[in-house]
């Protein structure tokens, strides 16, 4: 004890500490010695060159279920899938949508006013398909960047060509190649110029000379009438088939080989009017070319006026024949159906055709809406790109004809 009292204070902990320290010392010797040792082994692994190991594979054993006793009832089978029919409500919701046009489960009745405004109807159809549906709610109408390329599903192959047809939703080619408008009440007048295709240079003129809102007519008896059609349609121009029909001096004033005529069976007009049809497309409807005798004939007319109705077109009648039973044979037959009110170039003086412009929109202001129609001939032409710059100002809007012509109001 007394030793211990005369010791100096902390010298236990110094050599407590001394000894702390050579332990330390003594572990990390160990340490680099086992890696010194571990790094030689790694590099004479290296350098032997061993094959690699292939991979083993593993089996798990699973032990097998205890087998049922005696009396106990088997275990239930998983219960299958039961297979979607693509008539079930389930199955329509499972595969993939496809797009429908809005007019596919919709009843659409357009009403005429006293003004010549038009009311559109839209009420829902009765669907049998459950499940949801994927709507396209676009209005019918091309995009004015493809107004050139027809609409494959408005067309039908046929040995006379590519025919219009209404599309399986029930779009008709009136519509979906219709020129747009406005829709607003006031004064509106359709401007149809006719017998392009014949001459190059004219037809040319025209297309190029005249606004977008005239309505041009392309004879089916012209020369390259899907580019010229192709061209009309880029400049935002409505277009019509002008079909040529027997005149009251037939044959000694013949309209070329593709006319239909009263004498002929009503199966050979259709056959005439099918290869004048198939020589161009992205028309919306059917424009005469004489034919005094021919629509005056309703036995005659009726065939061709169905076929053109059947298809989803309009039919515009040249307004040159007094005894023309298109008109009639039309309301009964649900075509939409435009009457020329003034014929513009009966008399080739430019001073006459503007006389005559001015008189279809005194028509135009009495009853709303008029339809003019002439010739590109290089004076019509003139005169009416004259009289329209003009008549936007007069508080006119020019339209296609397609938005003029009446009935049928179901469709």
């Amino acid at each position: 004890m007394g030793t211990d009292l005369r010791a100096p204070l902390g010298g236990r902990d110094r050599r407590r500490t001394r000894s702390g320290r050579g332990l330390t010392l003594a572990a990390v010797l160990t340490g680099c010695g086992a890696a010194a040792l571990l790094a030689l082994s790694f590099y004479a692994m290296r350098s032997s060159g061993l094959p690699p190991v292939d991979p083993v594979a593993v089996t798990l054993a699973v032990p097998p279920l205890p087998a049922a006793s005696a009396g106990a009832a088997p275990s239930p089978e998983p219960a299958a899938s039961p297979s979607l029919s693509p008539s079930t409500p389930e199955a329509a919701s499972a595969a993939p949508l496809a797009a429908e046009s809005g007019r596919a489960g919709t009843e659409i009745a357009r009403t005429r006013l006293e003004d010549g405004s038009v009311v559109t109807t839209f009420s829902p159809r009765r669907s049998e398909a459950g499940g949801p549906r994927l709507i396209d709610a676009r209005r019918p109408g091309q995009d004015p960047r493809l107004a050139a390329l027809p609409d494959d599903d408005l067309l039908e192959d046929t040995p006379f060509g590519r025919l219009p047809v209404r599309g399986p939703d029930g779009l008709r080619p009136m519509e979906q190649y219709a020129r747009p408008w406005s829709g607003a009440r006031g004064t509106r007048i359709a401007i149809v110029i006719g017998g392009l295709g014949i001459s190059q240079t004219g037809t040319q003129r025209a297309i190029r000379q005249l606004p977008g809102s005239v309505t041009l007519a392309f004879a089916a008896s012209g020369n390259s009438l899907q580019r010229w059609q192709q061209e009309a349609r880029t400049g935002g121009h409505e277009i019509l088939l002008q079909v040529p029909m027997e005149p009251f001096d037939y044959p000694a004033n013949d309209p070329g080989p593709l006319t239909l005529v009263t004498g002929r069976p009503a199966a050979q007009n259709l056959k005439a009017l099918h290869q004048a049809m198939g020589r161009m497309s992205g028309y919306t409807g059917i424009v005469n070319f004489l034919g005094g005798r021919y629509l005056a004939d309703p036995q005659a007319l009726e065939p061709v006026l169905q076929d053109i109705a059947a298809r989803g077109l309009l039919f515009v009648d040249d307004g040159a024949f007094a005894q023309s039973k298109t008109q009639a044979l039309a309301g009964a037959l649900d075509l939409p159906h435009g009457f020329a009110d003034v014929r513009l170039d009966d008399q080739l003086q430019r001073d006459v055709i503007l006389r005559k412009l001015d008189d279809l929109q005194r028509i135009a202001e009495r009853r709303g809406s008029a339809i003019g129609i002439g010739t590109a001939f290089d004076e019509t032409v003139d005169a009416v790109a004259e009289w329209m710059k003009q008549a936007e100002g007069r508080g006119i809007e020019v339209v296609g004809v397609s938005a003029l012509v009446s009935g049928p109001q179901q469709q």
